[in-house]
């Protein structure tokens, strides 16, 4: 497969909390007050490192579901801008998944992306609270939900995004989610950093 990394140039897409903002190369929004730093990476348990070769076969992701942060979003589809960079989602709700990765069960990493504070409270409004150990549940057009566990929580400024490290190859299902964070930049209508959300399959139900 040829990593993701080499065909979205953007990262990923801008963040606004105004519709109307001119896009740039970035993902959709947090809060600066709210957003805390980034943990450490989590240690993968060993149920957790078993599951990592269980995979599904791709099918269509249709809703999001985070318990411990109150997220239950349908999915919309997400593509590329013309600049390369990921579409970001035309309102609050739902999140999107780009539908040029990975299905998210199957190998690789599936990628979701939300805004926080569109015009009001958004689908990821409350991403910056999810913890190391969260589960997020993806229910697919097949009837199958993948469930996976968060393993890291990392803030990175949109200038210096790691493409190669969110949508590169990896060896096992894996799940990332992405939203805005960082200060909001009132010239340019956008937020200065990335807000990314690593999770990997821990349990897969056809």
């Amino acid at each position: 497969m040829v990593a993701l990394a080499a065909i979205i140039t953007g990262g990923a897409p801008a963040c606004s909390s105004h519709p109307a903002a001119a896009p740039a190369p970035a993902v959709a929004v947090a809060r600066t007050s709210r957003t805390a730093p980034a943990p450490a990476p989590a240690t993968t348990s060993a149920p957790a490192r078993a599951a990592k070769s269980a995979t599904l076969s791709r099918s269509t992701p249709v809703r999001l579901q985070i318990a411990s942060i109150g997220v239950d979003s349908t999915l919309m589809r997400l593509g590329l801008r013309s600049d390369g960079s990921l579409q970001v989602p035309t309102g609050g709700f739902p999140a999107g998944w780009y539908t040029g990765g990975p299905t998210p069960g199957e190998l690789g990493p599936a990628v979701i992306a939300g805004h926080v504070d569109m015009l009001g409270p958004g689908v990821f409004y409350r991403l910056h609270d999810i913890a190391a150990g969260d589960q997020i549940v993806v229910t697919r057009a097949d009837g199958s939900t993948p469930v996976f566990r968060v393993t890291q929580i990392r803030q990175y400024r949109k200038d210096q995004f790691p493409s190669q490290l969110v949508y590169g190859d990896i060896d096992h299902a894996g799940l990332r989610l992405i939203t805005c964070a960082g200060t909001f930049n009132s010239a340019s209508g956008h937020y200065e950093d990335n807000l990314v959300v690593f999770a990997d399959l821990v349990a897969a139900k056809p």
